[in-house]
């Protein structure tokens, strides 16, 4: 059986996340340039990795396998990069932290610093720069060569409260025990990948993916939220309202945070900001479905039978219990056109309210314009179909049958393989 849905998304990001590196210690002595980023990596010393395969490929462009793990490495500064943003402003260290699905694997700071809204739109605005820099070293990563990138993800190590140095809380699989207590230490020290071509074209999808939920966010001004909301996420916030974070609070939900929920949903009421990474964010989305056909295409053509992160039909993956059947991956295929034809607006997402009759035209949302038409977000508007009306369109429709075709061939779990697919 797939992981359980609420675990498989925190696996899947923190595994493209913190997929490189090998157990902490001092330096070895390295016989290649790839023992020698693997060995500062297993150190919590994710600059010196970079700076030792950016000074290779100077000479050795050519080098795939290096190229490779570069641009793994820079995928994994930006995401430290972010949890490091996460702990030193505690971000979820309160109440909102006993959410399982809100849990972030990020160690608690005793001495959390203050936030502001600016502050918090540079954390995003960041990760958005950093998934850009490794995306366009994944981009050059020739995958004709041979590129097999061997990786032990449960002996990583990462620097994540910013001392120098990665302790026993800052490993991937302990972060994973977060979510999954079930899992052992040991089992994660033993559990190697080995990453190949159709992998290249995987990750640089997901840094599309995410570069696209970065932009959207960007996109809009919430300012408003965040000053009367930021209580929720941090201990420190600075907005105009001081002290609804200076309450003491029990550590369990009362009136209060419920009172903050309540005008959490009341205030995703956003203006645009900067239209323009609407279009950006749709340019991603895009590009991670031609990836994804370049993945898969990559990936069946494959004859070995190695540590597959992502095996066709004829391999064996190393999560267990879990098959790729011929049947999942074509109707992969079929979601990655479904989809394309829904960014493009040539299909249209049918909308649960409107006119009713024979003679009444089913209407839906053209998402294409969402994303180049933006305007104000306001999401108990959109529910109530008034701030919908500028993007309800007649025409033909994605179908339902579709969808549920899709999850009878992934067995109800579409979505936690749709995670694991890209």
């Amino acid at each position: 059986m797939f992981p359980r849905r609420r675990s498989s998304l925190t696996l899947a990001l923190l595994t493209i996340a913190f997929s490189t590196g090998v157990m902490a210690g001092p330096l070895p002595a390295a016989d290649s340039v790839i023992d020698q980023a693997n060995a500062h990596l297993e150190a919590a010393r994710l600059d010196d990795a970079a700076g030792v395969l950016q000074a290779h490929l100077e000479d050795n462009e050519d080098d795939a396998q290096a190229r490779f793990q570069l641009g793994a490495v820079q995928f994994l500064q930006a995401i430290e990069h972010l949890a490091q943003s996460h702990y030193r402003y505690g971000l979820l260290q309160d109440a909102a932290r006993q959410i399982p699905l809100l849990r972030i694997p990020v160690p608690l700071n005793p001495n959390p610093k203050k936030i502001s809204y600016r502050k918090a739109r540079q954390v995003l605005e960041r990760f958005v720069e950093d998934l850009a820099v490794a995306e366009a070293t994944l981009a050059r990563v020739d995958t004709s060569a041979d590129c097999k990138l061997p990786m032990h993800i449960g002996r990583i190590r990462f620097d994540i409260d910013g001392d120098g140095k990665g302790s026993d809380t800052e490993t991937l699989w302990r972060m994973y025990r977060v979510v999954n207590a079930g899992v052992r230490q040991v089992d994660g020290e033993q559990f190697l990948i080995v990453f190949d071509a159709g992998d290249v074209r995987w990750l640089q999808g997901y840094c599309h993916l995410l570069s696209a939920m970065g932009d959207t966010a960007l996109a809009y001004n919430w300012k408003e939220l965040f000053d009367r909301c930021a209580q929720l996420f941090y201990p420190r916030p600075v907005t105009p309202y001081p002290w609804l974070a200076e309450e003491k609070r029990s550590g369990t939900w009362d009136m209060r945070q419920i009172s903050d929920v309540i005008a959490f949903i009341h205030l995703i009421n956003f203006p645009v900001k900067e239209p323009e990474r609407m279009e950006s964010a749709l340019h991603h989305l895009r590009a991670m479905i031609g990836l994804s056909r370049e993945s898969w295409e990559l990936i069946q053509a494959e004859t070995d039978d190695d540590h597959e992160w992502l095996p066709n039909p004829k391999q064996t993956g190393v999560i267990p219990r879990v098959r790729v059947e011929q049947t999942m991956i074509d109707s992969w295929h079929e979601f990655l056109l479904e989809a394309e034809a829904i960014l493009a607006g040539e299909k249209l997402i049918p909308y649960w309210r409107g006119p009713k009759g024979d003679n009444a035209m089913p209407r839906g949302v053209n998402l294409h314009k969402v994303f180049t038409e933006p305007r104000r977000f306001d999401l108990v508007m959109w529910i109530q179909g008034t701030d919908a009306v500028p993007y309800l369109e007649e025409g033909d429709m994605t179908d339902a049958a579709t969808w549920r075709r899709l999850q009878q061939v992934f067995r109800g779990q579409f979505i936690g393989f749709a995670i694991w697919f890209n």
